[in-house]
C-alpha cells in the first residue's frame, strides 16, 4: 500500500494559493482515477483507490501547513505505512513554474510542511517537488506562497497537475522515470518531425516578357531609317 500526500492549507481562502499546489495535485489524481469520496480522518482529508495494481491511500492534512506530520505520522501508525511508501507532493521555491522533480529522502529546505513532516515520522521518504519560483527576496516568500496562481499561470499550471495525474501509476509503482516523463508529455510535449512546411498557394503574377533584343549594327539601324 501506498500513501500520497499532499501540502496545503484547509479551507476556501487558501484553495487557490501556491502553497497548495499539493493538494490541486491529489484532487486531480482522485478526479481521474476514480478515487472514493473524500472522508474526515487523521486530522485531514483521505480518498482511497488504486493506481494500476496499487492500493492508494490520499490524505491532505487539515492541520495547516506547519503541523501536516502530525497528520501524516497518525496516518502512518494507523495504516502500518512504511516511511519509504509515503509520496509527499509539495509547493518548491527552488524550481522554476513548470518544472517536477522527483527526490528520495534529503533535508526539508526551510518548507515548513516538510519540516513538520520530518519532525514526526523522519525524512526518508520521497518527494514530488513542483516549481512556483521564487518571488527573488526572501523577505517575499510567506506573501508569495499565499498567494493565488495569476490567471496567466493558469495553462502551465493544468499542464502540471494533468501529467502528475497521467504519470501517478508509475509513481505509485516506483518509476519516477517514466513518472516523469507522463509530466513532460504534458509540459513540453515533443514537435511532430514527420510535419512538412505548408506549401505556399498564394498565386503570383506572371514576370513580364523580356523586350526584344535588336542585334543589327548601328550602321544597319541607320540604313533602315532611310528605307521608311
Amino acid at each position: 500500500m501506498k500513501l500520497f500526500v499532499g501540502l496545503g492549507n484547509p479551507g476556501a481562502k487558501y484553495a487557490r494559493n501556491r502553497h497548495n499546489i499539493g493538494f490541486m495535485a491529489l484532487d486531480t489524481i482522485a478526479s481521474d482515477h476514480g478515487f472514493g469520496p473524500w472522508r474526515t480522518k487523521f486530522q485531514g482529508e483521505v480518498a482511497e483507490g488504486r493506481l494500476g495494481t496499487e492500493k492508494v491511500w490520499l490524505l491532505k492534512p487539515s492541520t495547516y501547513m506547519n503541523n501536516s506530520g502530525q497528520s501524516v505520522g497518525e496516518a502512518m501508525r494507523f495504516w502500518k505505512v512504511d516511511l519509504a511508501d509515503v509520496t509527499v507532493f509539495h509547493d518548491e521555491l527552488d524550481l522554476v513554474p513548470g518544472k517536477v522533480r522527483v527526490k528520495m529522502g534529503g533535508g526539508h529546505a526551510g518548507h515548513n510542511g516538510l519540516r513538520s513532516i520530518h519532525a514526526h515520522a523522519g525524512p526518508d521518504y520521497q518527494r514530488v517537488r513542483m516549481g512556483v519560483g521564487h518571488p527573488g527576496h526572501k523577505d517575499r516568500v510567506s506573501g508569495y506562497v499565499l498567494s493565488d496562481f495569476a490567471k496567466a499561470e493558469e495553462t502551465w499550471l493544468d499542464d502540471v497537475l494533468r501529467g502528475i495525474s497521467d504519470g501517478a501509476a508509475e509513481l505509485a509503482k516506483g518509476d519516477s522515470g517514466r513518472f516523469l516523463n507522463a509530466v513532460s508529455l504534458r509540459t513540453a510535449p515533443p514537435r511532430s518531425s514527420t510535419s512538412k512546411p505548408r506549401a505556399d498557394t498564394t498565386a503570383k503574377p506572371a514576370p513580364p516578357a523580356p523586350e526584344p533584343v535588336d542585334e543589327r549594327s548601328a550602321l544597319e539601324r541607320l540604313a533602315d531609317r532611310f528605307k521608311r
